[in-house]
């Protein structure tokens, strides 16, 4: 195949969603139809011991939700197709966020129950930022919901997307019959038993068919094609032109757990989603389909098996072919590295490949040469944008609750704030630890891991702080600037890669600060350098 050929049968996504409304039981599904894996762990049900392959951490087994974003691909109908499984928690946002540097389209799961909620608003709205492309998928038909078109409305109002229906729900909650599928004009009836792996589908393109009566009945045929004529008479139709553009939003329904409606979610999906699209760096705008390797880091992952102590850094091929064994300069060090086994992610399986291209999500073993947003080119100096770290919410003193193992405490912390799953400051005037984090979850993620992951136990501390804030100094010399310094003493931190930062306790003193020295510029988002 040639290499433009490459590029235009990838297809990279993220599944994005608010927790539980089925995020990761979609992606097992979508595995399921690519052949990938055999059966799928209901991530509810503890019957079953096979937990979702995409759930790495035994934090997440134990919970049944995701705190890392995995990466799957599989192979469906000759496309590539490469899933971002991100984290729904709201205490995950950052890495989600990260994410979505990585994807070329997203699909967005709301559970019929619940509707639009505030965690899928600001995914989405990250996502209409950069143009996106968003189709969205309507899970849970198998439960009491809300009504199909109230759903469309909240969707539109809420999210502020435009949408036009390709399938449609007949009945729901215990009368769900089915899903008529608008884009290819046929009929998949719901038997309601999950251990079909794929349902069969029935042909109709005229509704007028009295077989329909004899199919799902009467009553259920003639609303039916009421709620057709409504959709053809209220939503614009598909146009593929303006999906790519993020400017329409298809939407699909189904139910991910009983597997229906998953299939024509893909087929469509494979159809109009876009091959991997070009992506600004800070030099220029880059195209996929350059000879050139160009690709950014967007995860680090410490000790994907605990048997090893391994970091894995995630790269997106951004343009050009990534082959093992061949140098590429790390542009922040300025260094050139080798890579004898880049991996690749088939399921669950890690495979070493020889070879990727524009759009695959390659894992590199790293011994600590990577930070989230370092590129990696065959010589160009490029940087992309677009990955910042966010000031944190929560702030507490970490303290080393077992003296003998303070190496390996160190050690632990050091990794997973490279991996980006919290920040470090430490104070000036005593030097001692202080953690930030979005979300009140990961403390305890810490926790878990450093003990199981690295054997350090640690406990926590109070730490009464409202924002962090990146000190830009106009000009370190400047009187204004010292007397801050002095007075603030106790409040000034340096972060991970030495940056000034200073803690505020409270909004007030926050104004106050920025009044009595106007020249000290304070920022709550630090671009990565």
């Amino acid at each position: 195949m040639s290499f433009t050929e490459e590029i235009q049968r990838r297809r990279t996504f993220g599944i994005i969603s608010h927790p539980d409304a089925g995020k990761t039981t979609l992606t097992e599904k979508l595995l399921l139809f690519g052949g990938a894996i055999q059966e799928a762990g209901a991530v509810k049900n503890n019957k079953i011991k096979k937990s979702a392959t995409s759930d790495f951490m035994e934090i997440e087994r134990q919970r049944g939700i995701s705190v890392a974003t995995s990466v799957l691909a599989f192979l469906y109908k000759d496309k590539k197709i490469n899933i971002l499984d991100t984290p729904g928690h709201k205490d995950f946002a950052e890495d989600t966020f990260r994410t979505l540097t990585a994807v070329d389209s997203v699909i967005v799961v709301i559970d019929v129950a619940k509707g639009v909620e505030e965690q899928t608003e600001k995914l989405v709205e990250v996502c209409r930022m950069r143009n996106i492309p968003i189709i969205v998928f309507i899970n849970k038909l198998d439960r009491e919901g809300k009504d199909a078109f109230d759903l469309l409305d909240e969707v539109e109002q809420k999210l502020g997307l435009s949408v036009t229906p390709l399938s449609f729900p007949i009945g729901m909650g215990y009368d769900f019959k089915g899903i008529y599928n608008i884009y290819e004009k046929n009929i998949n009836l719901f038997s309601g038993d999950s251990k079909k792996n794929i349902e069969e589908t029935i042909a109709f393109d005229n509704l007028e068919n009295s077989e329909l009566e004899k199919i799902i009945g009467s009553g259920a045929a003639e609303q039916l094609r009421e709620n057709l004529e409504l959709v053809k008479g209220v939503y614009p139709a598909f146009d593929k032109e303006l999906y790519s553009k993020s400017e329409q939003q298809p939407v699909f329904f189904g139910s991910a757990l009983n597997n229906f409606g998953v299939r024509e979610l893909l087929d469509c999906f494979v159809d109009i989603a876009p091959s991997p699209r070009a992506k600004n760096a800070e030099e220029r705008l880059v195209n996929a389909n350059e000879k050139q390797m160009t690709g950014f880091v967007f995860k680090i992952h410490a000790n994907m098996d605990p048997k090893h102590r391994d970091r894995l850094a995630f790269v997106k091929i951004v343009s050009g072919t990534f082959e093992r064994n061949k140098p590429y300069l790390h542009v922040r060090q300025d260094k050139k590295l080798k890579f004898s086994s880049p991996n690749a992610f088939f399921a669950e399986k890690k495979e070493i490949v020889d070879i990727s291209y524009p759009g695959d999500i390659v894992g590199l073993h790293d011994t600590g040469n990577f930070k989230i947003g370092d590129t990696l080119t065959e010589g160009e100096i490029l940087h992309y944008k677009g990955i910042p770290s966010f000031s944190p919410e929560h702030f507490r003193y970490i303290n080393n609750a077992d003296p003998m193992k303070s190496k390996q405490l160190y050690k632990g912390i050091d990794q997973l704030m490279d991996e980006g799953v919290a920040q470090l400051f430490t104070l000036e005037m005593n030097g001692r630890k202080v953690i930030g984090t979005v979300g009140a979850l990961q403390f305890e993620v810490i926790q878990y891991r450093l003990e199981h992951e690295y054997g350090a136990k640690c406990s926590y501390e109070n730490f009464p702080i409202y924002k962090a804030c990146w000190v830009d100094p106009d000009d370190l010399k400047n009187e204004e600037f010292k007397e801050f310094r002095r007075v603030k003493q106790k409040f000034l931190a340096k972060d991970k890669r030495g940056q000034l930062v200073f803690l505020a306790d409270s909004q007030f003193s926050l104004q106050m600060t920025q009044q009595k020295y106007p020249s000290v510029k304070l920022h709550m988002v630090s671009e990565f350098e």
